[in-house]
């Protein structure tokens, strides 16, 4: 017992709530209609504004929006975009503060952690502005 007591103080109490990822209408419900903000390991990563419809409009930070959708697959939620059509699958989770993601693929540590949602647009950067 004490073994197994030790184990769990290694793990982050959210890598617990990972196994339990969000499904996809937990997701929308949870999500659409707002735009949040991301970082990974302290540093802002981008936000993401959850449209009507399963759509998005995504931007790393400083960066240009990208339209694009998404949609529930293998128990993940994809994404796919208008300049790249390639899936890009995630595992959502709720956290202690809000949402938290891990890439497919990706190790513990690599998560994104919601610190910031607002009902406001996403604020776009475009191409040649100030040119």
């Amino acid at each position: 017992m004490r073994a197994f007591l030790s184990l769990l103080l290694l793990f982050p109490t959210g890598l617990a709530a990972a196994e339990n990822p969000m499904s996809a209408a937990d997701f929308n419900a949870y999500a659409t209609g707002k735009t949040l903000t991301y970082s990974q390991t302290g540093e802002i990563y981008g936000a993401e504004q959850y449209l009507p419809g399963q759509r998005v409009l995504w931007a790393f930070t400083n960066d240009e929006c990208r339209e694009g959708r998404w949609y529930e697959e293998a128990g993940q939620i994809c994404f796919v975009y208008e300049h790249d059509a390639t899936p890009q699958c995630w595992t959502f989770w709720k956290g202690e503060t809000g949402l938290n993601a891990r890439f497919e693929g990706d190790g513990p540590g690599s998560e994104l952690s919601e610190v910031a949602q607002s009902p406001d647009p996403l604020q776009c950067a475009g191409p040649d502005v100030g040119v």
